[in-house]
């Protein structure tokens, strides 16, 4: 592999999750989609791989290349295929235990993250109602992209990712070690799949090993959500590591070492052009939230997740970029919201509090949740479901200045309040 694709695979890893690709680029014709448009009509001057000017200044090259239009990258975590080689096309031909639609927008400079539960239901050609995970394994990447585009309202899906998630622990391991809260003791036994999770609480460095155990972690009667949550706090620190300033001299050298563990159809352009956007995104601008749905209760697989799109006009346009006049959005009140209100320390009376304050103003459905056992200094508002509308109001009622997009807060809640130690 040359130098210059050890430099933009690295780049690209900068917004990982679980060892997988988050972030990508600008193709041109979808994988998977009802419209098929040309180079000319997204707006890309492309240069061919082969010509592109890699000699001098590589920061000098990226500049030249833009990001002109949206587009939508589905990013695959893929369980090993045994007796594979690693790195071979066989060896990304596993379920997927990851699944991400990341959306990158140059026109409001954002990268929007979707997280898809592996146990949503969807229809696979010939094989029926099944889970999301396993059209990988059936048909490979552009099945997997077809299906997850259906589901979304034929969402258009450019490109893909594929990264095994043997990946994680070596791009960890490279690192020197990722920083984590683990909220709770997690302990956890299964020979079956010769997974063994053994996790204290508290603030600690994960290693390559326990990152995985991090991410693959999952509660009894829980389902996939809060290992979804998982992985989204997992992307944070990867993110948070890779761009330290102790490891970006190194970034070279880890691509090297983890390249094998990565498969996509990204153009060498497009990386390039995804280098120059991601390096102007502002942190408030990388934005994460969870696909809308149920546990069916009825169900005979308890795993099973069930899409509920009704009423998400607004997060469809904004992480997926559908725009459906028949799928309208539902305007709820703003004090209809399930609130939760969550204390950083032992301060009850300041949870009453809250809880008064939103009460008085008309909120009807505000409730607590158990203490989160790391102190934070600031309070903040986390956007559990995507609608940032109703946290900016929330904002303005409470005087918090920290607003969280990202899919962390109480499962249940639309927005949930973490209350710190700068709250009087």
């Amino acid at each position: 592999m040359p130098r210059w694709l050890f430099w933009i695979l690295t780049v690209v890893m900068g917004v990982t999750l679980s060892g997988l690709l988050v972030s990508s680029l600008a193709l041109w014709t979808p994988l998977w989609s009802g419209v098929d448009k040309t180079e000319d009509e997204l707006g890309w001057s492309t240069l061919d791989a082969e010509d592109a000017p890699l000699t001098g200044d590589l920061w000098s090259n990226i500049s030249q290349y833009q990001l002109k239009k949206p587009m939508n990258i589905l990013v695959l975590g893929v369980e090993p295929v045994p007796g594979t080689v690693e790195g071979s096309p066989e060896s990304f031909a596993g379920n997927s235990d990851t699944m991400l639609l990341v959306r990158v927008n140059p026109e409001d400079k954002t990268i929007r993250v979707l997280s898809i539960p592996k146990g949503t239901m969807i229809s696979i050609p010939e094989r029926g109602l099944n889970k999301v995970s396993q059209a990988n394994a059936s048909d490979g990447p552009v099945l997997a992209a077809r299906v997850v585009s259906r589901s979304l309202s034929n969402a258009p899906i450019h490109r893909y990712i594929r990264i095994s998630t043997d990946g994680l622990r070596q791009l960890v391991d490279q690192l020197g070690g990722v920083e984590v809260f683990v909220p709770k003791p997690m302990q956890y036994e299964d020979s079956a799949q010769k997974l063994s999770i053994n996790l204290v609480s508290g603030w600690q460095t994960l290693d390559g090993e326990k990152a995985e155990q991090y991410v693959r972690f999952r509660e009894q009667n829980s389902g996939d959500l809060e290992r979804v949550q998982r992985q989204q706090t997992m992307l944070l620190a990867l993110r948070e590591r890779l761009w330290s300033p102790k490891v970006l001299p190194r970034l070279p050298q880890l691509t090297r070492l983890t390249r094998k563990y990565f498969d996509t159809n990204l153009k060498l352009e497009e990386m390039m052009a995804l280098v120059n956007f991601t390096l102007k995104v502002e942190q408030n601008d990388f934005q994460m939230t969870l696909l809308p749905g149920i546990f069916s209760r009825l169900s005979a697989d308890p795993d099973s997740y069930w899409l509920d799109l009704n009423g998400q006009a607004d997060l469809l346009a904004n992480y997926a970029g559908v725009n459906l006049a028949s799928l309208k959005q539902t305007n709820k009140p703003i004090t209809s919201l399930k609130i939760a209100v969550q204390n950083t320390g032992n301060r009850l009376e300041q949870t009453q509090k809250v809880m008064e304050i939103l009460k008085k103003q008309g909120f009807t459905n505000v409730y607590a949740v158990s203490n989160w056992a790391d102190e934070r200094a600031k309070s903040e508002i986390i956007v559990q479901k995507g609608n940032k509308q109703a946290a900016s109001e929330l904002q303005q009622i409470l005087n918090i200045n920290h607003i969280d997009i990202s899919a962390t807060g109480d499962i249940q809640s639309d927005l949930t309040i973490r209350i710190g130690k700068d709250w009087k």
